[in-house]
């Protein structure tokens, strides 16, 4: 089926081949296996299964109804005081506004806790690899697996730098033969192109997988249409392809035990990993990473507990079924214009739920370590980022009501519109509380409250609310404290208390500054503009002054009209502060925590500090030695044969 020699592609042999438009007049690419990729519909589907599939837990019903009842009673107690507190004189228009606001809000906080409740109820009993049982020494694979790494503009040294670091595992542990590594380039720089090609050729003269580059010019669908065309050309060869970022990279034994859950489960679609967050040297990026590490795998755990094999797709660092994959996830495109029109930018939820919806199990596990990512290095790079995913999942709303989907995966779509609309909400909830209170005179005691605190429903509703919202990293650090391996490699206890108070500090100082940058982008959004696709930023060492105060301008200028109903109730001053103030110093925060300096002296003093662990599994080592090459035959399935020849043919021209 594919020969798999590495050979230049000439650009008329490509358009013999596939008349859809093609990059360069070469690549490195291996002979072509076509797999079908029909346009899925989401009105009328051809067929949906009903089958339960077989690796589904067998309490998942219960699971659910535990989730439903526990989100319930809490949204309940939450909702007992502000019910209280607006009922008491009777209601307006304002008020039922501002009391349905809060009940979106605490509704939905109230699920995420009950979920990581159940995350760390689940790994305190060491249960987290219940559904899949993935093993600690797997054998090596069956089948052919392909490691896909798509590349926009990115640095390509960096990129490649971590593919050789899951080369090298594999390598190590003998199983290279076993997978292909395709670098999928969509970038439209030449400089950037010129600095893939000439680091490919490289990075493929040592590499123990075989290595293949291509690059498309008409980048039609972005990620998603990158990928299909790769599926549509050379999927046929591959059992299963692995599905990275540039910024990823995974343990060669994270991807044995995936592969062998797929071997040992044919039923099974698609497994999410829940990578953490390496090499955050900046403040904001360090954050990230503490939060991800300590607190991540326990929302992780309570997702899939209760999601069972309908659960999520994030995109990256995943393993796929490369023939499921290509029935069943062929994106349309969605009517009207853009932003909502278009093709479908946040794809990986959709093709979850398309997958799902054709019988296939997909899960997400907390299970696997050994799989991470990186993060932007401050909060303008992520909020550029988060824009753009906002667009994506905001599209989402329409597809809900999908022909043939899952009630879970219908909830799912759901619970990624309701992450980024909050904040325009949290927005809504603080205006409109505000505008309630211009009608009430000053009361100073108010002013002194938080010194002379007393039991009333305000003060439950913010003792409810709170715990909510921070209940899920004390349950993090419940976990970690209760490995004592773990609880050494964070730096014991007092380090993780130091770090869990810099982290919600923090946490607290960024939110109002997300919460308008999010805002801001719902109504640009909602007003028809388009993000686009910009390249990320990964890398840097501090944010200039002049491009913080011009990207914190709203934030800055929310914060002043913040000031004005304020005047009118200075004795709000106390409850608003928090929210204020970090609006009006918006940019030099933006500057401070974008400083790798700031970062470092941070950690030097013990503060967000995480385990190293670049690169290295904290799992079992696989054992392996090396074996004789493979070859592949139908269906992507390896058998043992004799060194095949590399036979380059003519070098390209760089």
């Amino acid at each position: 089926m594919n020969k798999l020699a590495i050979r230049p592609v000439e650009q008329a042999e490509i358009e013999t081949k596939n008349p859809a438009p093609q990059g360069p007049a070469w690549s490195w690419l291996p002979d072509e296996a076509p797999l079908a990729m029909p346009v899925q519909s989401l009105s009328a589907p051809e067929a949906v299964a009903e089958a339960v599939p077989a690796t589904s837990p067998r309490t998942v019903g219960l699971r659910r109804l535990m989730l439903l009842a526990g989100t319930l009673v809490l949204t309940g107690l939450s909702a007992i005081a502000p019910f209280y507190l607006y009922a008491r004189k009777g209601w307006d228009g304002t008020e039922i506004l501002a009391f349905g606001i809060f009940m979106v809000l605490i509704t939905a906080i109230s699920c995420w806790f009950v979920s990581g409740l159940m995350g760390l109820f689940v790994m305190l009993r060491g249960k987290d690899q219940a559904d899949l049982a993935f093993a600690p020494h797997p054998a090596l694979p069956r089948t052919r697996t392909a490691l896909l790494m798509p590349l926009y503009n990115e640095d390509a040294r960096a990129s490649f730098a971590r593919l050789a670091m899951i080369d090298a595992s594999l390598t190590r542990l003998g199983a290279a033969s076993a997978f292909d590594i395709f670098v999928l380039s969509d970038s439209t720089k030449e400089e950037a192109a010129a600095d893939e090609r000439s680091v490919f050729q490289a990075f493929r003269q040592t590499a123990g997988c075989k290595t293949f580059y291509r690059r498309r010019t008409e980048n039609s669908e972005r990620k998603a249409g990158n990928l299909a065309e790769w599926v549509r050309r050379f999927g046929g060869a591959y059992e299963n392809m692995i599905v990275l970022d540039a910024d990823s990279t995974m343990a060669g034994e994270t991807l044995l035990r995936m592969v062998d859950a797929m071997e040992r489960n044919p039923g099974v679609g698609l497994i999410q990993t829940a990578p953490v967050i390496i090499k955050a040297r900046t403040i904001f990026a360090r954050v990230s990473q503490y939060s991800v590490r300590l607190y991540g795998r326990v929302a992780a755990a309570g997702l899939a507990y209760w999601t069972g094999s309908e659960s999520s797709y994030w995109g990256h660092n995943a393993i796929i079924r490369t023939r499921a994959f290509a029935a069943c996830c062929g994106l349309p495109h969605l009517k009207g214009r853009k932003p909502f029109g278009g093709h479908i930018m946040s794809h990986d939820v959709v093709e979850a739920a398309l997958m799902r919806r054709a019988g296939w199990a997909v899960h997400v596990s907390a299970a696997l370590e050994g799989s991470w990512e990186e993060t932007p290095p401050s909060i303008t790079d992520f909020i550029r980022r988060d824009h753009r995913w906002f667009q994506g999942n905001l599209q989402h709303l329409g597809l809900i009501g999908a022909k043939g989907l899952s009630p879970m995966s219908r909830l799912q779509l759901a619970m990624g519109c309701m992450a980024y609309l909050s904040s325009p909400l949290w927005m809504a909830s603080l205006m409109v509380g505000l505008f309630i209170q211009m009608f009430y005179p000053v009361d100073w005691t108010s002013f002194f409250y938080i010194l002379n605190p007393q039991f009333t429903p305000f003060m439950l509703a913010s003792f409810l609310s709170g715990v909510l919202l921070i209940g899920p990293k004390f349950m993090g650090a419940a976990l970690v404290l209760s490995r004592p391996a773990e609880r050494r490699a964070f730096g014991g206890r007092r380090a993780i208390a130091k770090g869990m108070a810099a982290e919600i500090a923090l946490s607290a100082i960024l939110a109002p500054i997300l919460m308008v940058a999010n805002t801001k982008a719902f109504i640009q959004i909602l007003s028809g503009h388009d993000t686009g696709w910009t390249t990320q930023q990964r890398e840097a060492d501090g944010l200039a002054w002049s491009d913080a105060f011009r990207a914190m301008r709203w934030q800055m200028i929310a914060g002043v009209g913040f000031i004005a109903p304020l005047c009118v109730r200075p004795d709000l001053a106390t409850w608003f502060a928090p929210i204020v103030l970090p609006l009006l110093l918006a940019a030099p925060i933006a500057v401070w925590t974008s400083r790798v300096r700031s970062g470092d002296a941070l950690a030097k003093k013990g503060f967000l500090v995480t385990p190293a662990q670049d690169g290295v599994s904290v799992n079992p080592s696989v054992l392996h030695t090396p074996r004789s090459p493979l070859r592949a035959v139908a269906g992507g399935v390896l058998a043992p044969v004799a060194a095949p020849a590399m036979v380059p043919a003519r070098a390209p021209e760089l």
